[in-house]
């Protein structure tokens, strides 16, 4: 985990769990990381699922209801795109695409030669 998502977490709990909420938890979280964006704010909550220490659940609730409030705030757009502007360029490049495969053309079904009945032999009649 990097050192800034580290920090907007350990904000994002003590403030929480001082009773902090909403406007007032997200100014204490930007007096502590002040580079923090809306992207990390989700970010960080997201990790407090798998924090096995973390019982309290009125406080995971602020949390999650906070990172809600700026994963569906318009004005979030923004701090992604400044957050994205520290990525180096190589990094925001698209992956390249595999070149796609041509089809083969199906294979013509091989006739199915019947084997016709024998025909029967004609016989001399030598018996006599």
């Amino acid at each position: 985990m990097g050192e800034k998502k580290k920090r907007v977490y350990a904000a994002l709990f003590d403030g929480a769990y001082e009773g902090l909420t909403d406007k007032a938890l997200f100014g204490f979280v930007k007096q502590r990381v002040p580079k923090v964006t809306s992207r990390n704010i989700v970010r960080a909550s997201l990790l407090a699922l798998s924090d096995s220490d973390v019982k309290d659940a009125n406080v995971l609730q602020v949390i999650y209801a906070l990172a809600i409030k700026h994963r569906l705030d318009p004005g979030s757009q923004d701090d992604e795109a400044d957050d994205e502007a520290i990525v180096p360029a190589a990094q925001t490049e698209p992956a390249p695409q595999p070149e796609p495969v041509a089809k083969a053309e199906p294979v013509a079904k091989a006739r199915r030669i019947r084997k016709q009945p024998a025909a029967p032999v004609a016989s001399s009649s030598n018996e006599t």
